[in-house]
């Protein structure tokens, strides 16, 4: 392996289960991983890949508030994340969500590799309502200039307005029950297509998207999975387009105006449950996923793909081109740097081809898309 491809390993010294891109950030390649203790005080970590240098640098700030079990960021400003979290009040174990501030000089230069930084990040705001029993869930929407989030708990869905003091929540939206009960929500997303009108959550085996103007369903995925739907995310450049992952250890690819079946799935590269599938939000083609099997996993979807075969070439060089086979559909590499259950992958905000993934023993591993297949999509 090239040197520069080789991966880079960073370890947390409690377990962690959360990892998000800095969404907002287009210059640096940047992500928040959030670690997960009842005990001990956690921490957030700000982590920068120097592509350059191929190095990762460091910032840690305390969390007071709790273990983390989900953290996200704004898509507008690279300030601003979320975390939900548990925490141990009067004996028992309570959950809740905070919306926080990174400090001013992390969020325009780069990050200087420090452990002891002086400043922390601030508490700006609380998503709490008497109509809202829990948070397991903070979704930023992908809008520009947009205010609202959308959380997920006890079976329901809530739209917020932060641009206040405090969040505002603003409608409610219940989401089908069972038995009288509500159904878990695993996950959700934001459609980013249409101005973002559209969230679709993850409930049992089922994905359902929502029309967030009203109060009405825009398409149903009944039995997505066999079992847990643990993950889903929209094709950023194709509408219509989703990829789900589950505890039956697949992954599968929908088109949402023919909900009955998947257009296509990969089944055979995770045996264990797959928690997390991300596509490349700029390269399409390429899918990420991860497992309880320890397993980071590149796939080319290149016949769901956005970018046509040969786009990108010159008319001089058709030619050329045409002697060249078009990519086919396939496994492009599996990672196996890690070695405790992977939950968390995702792509760079800023740079097409590099991505972070997190284990539970706390381990953050910086990998790259091979070389070749960084030039086939280029050239």
């Amino acid at each position: 392996m090239d040197i520069e491809d080789a991966p880079l390993i960073y370890g947390l010294e409690l377990q962690a289960r959360c990892l998000c891109p800095q969404a907002a950030e287009t210059n640096y390649t940047r992500f928040l991983v959030a670690t997960q203790s009842l005990r001990q005080e956690n921490q957030v970590h700000l982590i920068t890949f120097d592509d350059e240098n191929n190095q990762l640098e460091k910032t840690i700030f305390p969390h007071t508030s709790g273990e983390v079990w989900h953290i996200s960021s704004s898509c507008n400003d690279v300030s601003l994340f979320s975390t939900c979290f548990n925490h141990i009040a009067g004996g028992d174990i309570r959950s809740g969500c905070k919306l926080w501030r990174l400090p001013a000089d992390q969020c325009n230069e780069t990050v200087t590799d420090s452990l002891n930084q002086p400043n922390s990040i601030s508490e700006i705001g609380e998503l709490k309502s008497d109509e809202v029993r829990s948070v397991s869930h903070v979704l930023w929407k992908p809008i520009e200039d947009d205010s609202q989030v959308m959380s997920l708990g006890s079976g329901q869905m809530h739209l917020w307005d932060i641009m206040k003091a405090e969040p505002r929540l603003i409608r409610v939206f219940k989401l089908p029950e069972k038995k009288g009960h509500p159904c878990p929500v695993t996950n959700g997303k934001w459609n980013p297509h249409h101005g973002a009108k559209q969230f679709a959550v993850a409930t049992n085996q089922h994905i359902i998207g929502w029309d967030v103007r009203g109060d009405a369903e825009a398409f149903r995925i009944e039995n997505a999975h066999g079992q847990l739907v643990r993950d889903l995310d929209f094709n950023p450049n194709k509408q219509y387009y989703l990829v789900s992952c589950g505890d039956d250890c697949l992954v599968k690819f929908w088109d949402v105006r023919e909900p009955t079946a998947p257009v296509s799935v990969i089944s055979d590269e995770h045996s264990h449950w797959v928690w997390s599938a991300r596509f490349n939000p700029f390269h399409d083609q390429l899918v990420l996923s991860c497992g309880s099997d320890s397993r980071v996993v590149l796939f080319n979807k290149a016949s769901l793909s956005s970018e046509p075969f040969g786009h990108l070439m010159d008319e001089d060089e058709d030619d050329l081109g045409s002697e060249k086979e078009p990519p086919k559909d396939g496994l492009i590499e599996i990672y196996e740097e890690h070695e405790d259950s992977v939950y968390a992958v995702e792509w760079s905000s800023a740079d097409p081809w590099s991505f972070a993934s997190l284990s539970y023993d706390g381990r953050v591993v910086i990998n790259k898309v091979p070389k070749k297949v960084k030039f086939d999509i280029l050239l």
